[in-house]
């Protein structure tokens, strides 16, 4: 019987007032654009949770049922189905549309096990390598993700029939479907309703904790205890903040066994168990790590978590500290040094594989598991997974001492975002694989899966380059999970110290601004679980236009921001990108640049190595923290960017991480920001309130306000309707500090002369050719050229004669 922390809790029987049956079918309506249609030759249907689905104890739903004997119709609000006895006849009408195949036509697919052995989407091979089983699927040599619930036709289908059987005490037992088992995901356009749709039924994406959404380090090597303290300590003297800390493999015995451990001492004649294989290990290597419990506490008090690399596959073997203790609770005799077998399938080896092997590390202070499974699919269960088990039982496990748990594992199909986070594999260092990732992890949100943590930088092989590196770092901050790694190879790294020219310096910066990115990252992990909104989604969530689809490297943020990685080498010293933008204002968050896109437009963006385009949309809001230090408490000192136009932020905050603050506490802080014209004259307004649970958030909390479009204004402040004298801030925009307190609304208005485009478009011309690089007559000479326009014709004309690179040419055009 497995311990009862150990059992999810499901609520798989459907209400019968949503189930029709006809014939050999079973269907239920779910909700008014999500249908379950099972066929079943011998009319037996499952009840039972499975792998997958969860949840079908739905309230009851509206809908119309017409029978006869060669047809059965179901009308709901917004569609109708028909099934015919031959499934392939079966059709679905949405929207008062065309009636259309129910199948995965136009699927606009979902996500995969892992990128191992991938360049971009290819398979590479290595003789010295053996690629392991499953990596690909058997069509060829590039990568087929599979389905997600979102599909071109507006028709997708969830097939469940393989998955097995999830019972009541919690275990997996080999039981199938009879016959097939769908469900029917019929949301047209509405991609975010089908993903909403596919979390009611298997669960929501649970939070994320607010470390997780840090900056990790992680490298696979042989660290010393010292080795791995002093690299923490040359992070914090550069003022570089990290939140978690993940020690490989090597934390536990690996290789060399003979001189980690005096075989005379255990009585045998060979250093492994079993063979020479060193990747399973639950005794911390004394030798690298003389005080392991120490060495976690330092950690700790630096306010990172720890995470440890598992391979369990090996079971335990008679040289682990734990040995006799497992030994015993398993059942099998100690004295004889007999193997005990990794068998995730058993009760029994599951309930002890997690109290006697990874509880006692948790209390020294190990906060997570990285599990890295790469052995196969099979298991003593015929069809279960050993990877999906380990992820289930790890996370349910994590969450016996985490009110947020975590765990950091591969992708084991559809649910696996209740086991948050997935880990990609080992990708190589490649501009391919750098092109891949942003498709690919927006693309997972079409299947719910949407804390992809990716080696950034690469993993293996490549070729180590700075330019690359931080490219793939800038990547990595606008991310999921910006989690640095890197092979076992001693002279590679991501240490930004080792990588020269000033590009260590950019990554260092890169890696300070996801860190202030925190309050609002974890407001956006709090909109996940809450409304099932994904931090990184694809275009074509928001606009449903052809262009959308097609540029698939570029992503929505959060929302409110559209991120294009920069994924291209450098030319003349800018590296090109093509870029959609969608009609409105987007405001570049790290050069200023606005972009005013009348129709939806392409650009080719220009970029020097220290930016990629982060473009805001009008009247967005960007939080981030202004503490320093490795810390990921809710900030004291809060900086807010504000963008011109019409928008809204609600800010998030709880401790969950502190035992002793309720799980609901909460207090939000709410942005309300508005644009308004009169005559020549411009006000931004921005009024922000908040309530909640006050304790949640510091007592002394300032916040500074960056008007991000505004150089220079008149700035009005009031503060429960009346009027205070406004603190500003010297910078390159608009800047005012409040001493903020709880429930109490303060309302920040800028007033400013309205420009013309032409005055806009000179001020960015003086700011392009500030940091460019070039003979600095021509640079001169060049804008005393563009200063003679009367208007944007000339301009245009004027920078065909500038004594400028094509490439600085493009930058002083490409906002048009």
């Amino acid at each position: 019987m497995l311990s009862r922390h150990l059992i999810a809790q499901t609520q798989p029987v459907a209400n019968q007032e949503n189930v029709v049956t006809w014939k050999k079918y079973r269907v239920t309506v779910l909700a008014e654009r999500l249908f379950r249609i099972e066929r079943s030759e011998s009319l037996q249907f499952r009840d039972e949770a499975t792998q997958s689905v969860w949840y079908r104890n739905m309230p009851k739903q509206s809908f119309e049922v017409n029978r006869s004997d060669t047809v059965l119709e179901i009308k709901t609000a917004s569609c109708k189905l028909i099934l015919k006895e031959a499934r392939k006849d079966c059709r679905i009408s949405i929207d008062d549309g065309d009636f259309q195949e129910i199948d995965n036509g136009g699927n606009l697919l979902g996500t995969y096990r892992t990128l191992d052995f991938l360049d971009g989407n290819k398979k590479i091979t290595f003789p010295w390598v053996a690629c392991p089983e499953d990596t690909l699927e058997k069509n060829g040599d590039e990568l087929v993700l599979e389905n997600g619930v979102c599909s071109l036709t507006g028709v997708a289908v969830l097939d469940d029939a393989n998955s097995l059987t999830l019972t009541k005490d919690g275990e997996t037992i080999s039981q199938r479907g009879v016959g097939s088992d769908e469900y029917v995901f019929a949301f047209g356009n509405d991609y975010r309703g089908a993903v909403k749709a596919l979390y009611m039924i298997t669960g929501a994406v649970p939070f994320i904790p607010r470390f997780a959404l840090g900056n990790w380090w992680s490298r696979y090597h042989d660290y010393t205890d010292k080795e791995y303290l002093r690299l923490l300590q040359k992070f914090e003297d550069h003022e570089v903040p990290f939140t978690v800390a993940t020690v490989d493999m090597d934390w536990h015995y690996s290789k060399d066994m003979e001189g980690d451990l005096r075989i005379e001492e255990k009585g045998r004649n060979t250093p492994f168990y079993g063979g020479n294989n060193g990747w399973t290990g639950y005794s911390w290597n004394k030798r690298l790590f003389p005080d392991y419990q120490g060495f976690l506490r330092e950690i700790n008090n630096k306010n990172l978590k720890v995470t440890l690399n598992l391979h369990p596959a090996e079971g335990v073997r008679w040289f682990e500290d734990m040995y006799e203790e497992m030994a015993n609770v398993i059942g099998v005799d100690s004295a004889t040094g007999a193997h005990i077998r990794f068998n995730i399938a058993d009760p029994q080896f599951i309930n002890a594989y997690f109290s006697v092997l990874h509880k006692p590390y948790e209390k020294d202070g190990v906060c997570f598991w990285w599990i890295d499974w790469q052995q196969g699919t099979k298991s003593d269960i015929e069809g279960l997974d050993p990877l999906w088990s380990l992820n289930h039982y790890h996370y349910l496990d994590n969450s016996l001492n985490h009110s947020t748990p975590l765990i950091l594992s591969r992708y084991a199909g559809v649910g696996s975002h209740r086991y948050p986070l997935g880990f990609s594999g080992d990708t190589i260092i490649s501009w391919e694989t750098l092109r891949y990732l942003p498709y690919f992890t927006a693309t997972a949100s079409n299947i719910g899966y949407t804390w992809w943590s990716h080696d950034i930088g690469g993993h293996m092989f490549g070729t180590i380059s700075g330019e690359l590196y931080t490219r793939h770092l800038q990547f990595g901050v606008f991310s999921p999970i910006n989690r640095l790694h890197s092979s076992d190879a001693l002279v590679t790294t991501k240490e930004p110290w080792c990588y020269g020219n000033g590009t260590g310096k950019i990554m260092m910066e890169w890696l300070r601004f996801r860190h202030k990115m925190l309050p609002y990252l974890y407001t956006c992990s709090y909109r996940t679980h809450k409304e099932g909104l994904a931090l990184i989604e694809p275009l074509y969530y928001e606009w449903d236009t052809p262009d959308a689809y097609a540029y698939d490297k570029e992503y929505l943020f959060g929302g409110d921001f559209i991120v294009a990685p920069v994924t291209e080498p450098l030319h003349n010293g800018y590296a090109k990108t093509k870029v959609w933008l969608p009609a409105g204002t987007w405001t570049d968050i790290f050069t200023g640049d606005e972009y005013t896109v009348a129709e939806d437009k392409e650009y080719t963006l220009y970029r020097d190595l220290e930016s990629i385009p982060v473009l805001a949309k009008e009247g967005a809001i960007l939080p981030l923290s202004a503490d320093k230090g490795n810390s990921c408490k809710n900030p004291e000192r809060l900086d807010v960017w504000v963008f011109n136009g019409n928008g809204e932020f609600t800010m998030y905050e709880d401790d969950r991480e502190q035992d002793n603050v309720a799980k609901d506490s909460a207090f939000f802080t709410c942005f309300d920001n508005r644009y308004s014209q009169n005559g020549d004259m411009e006000k931004q307004t921005l009024t922000i309130t908040s309530h909640g649970d006050t304790s949640v958030i510091p007592p002394n909390r300032q916040l500074t306000l960056y008007f991000k479009n505004i150089e220079d204004g008149t700035v009005n402040v009031s503060v429960n309707g009346n009027s205070v004298e406004a603190t500003e801030r010297y910078a390159d925009c608009v800047a005012v500090t409040l001493n903020f307190q709880p429930n109490t609304e303060y309302t920040i208005s800028v007033s400013f002369e309205k420009q013309t485009l032409l005055q806009k478009v000179l001020a960015r011309a003086k700011r392009v050719l500030l940091c460019a690089e070039g003979n600095n007559e021509g640079k001169s000479v060049s804008y005393s050229l563009l200063l003679k326009a009367k208007n944007i014709t000339e301009y245009k004309c004027q920078v065909q004669y500038c004594y400028l690179t094509e490439e600085v040419k493009q930058r002083l055009l490409e906002i048009f």
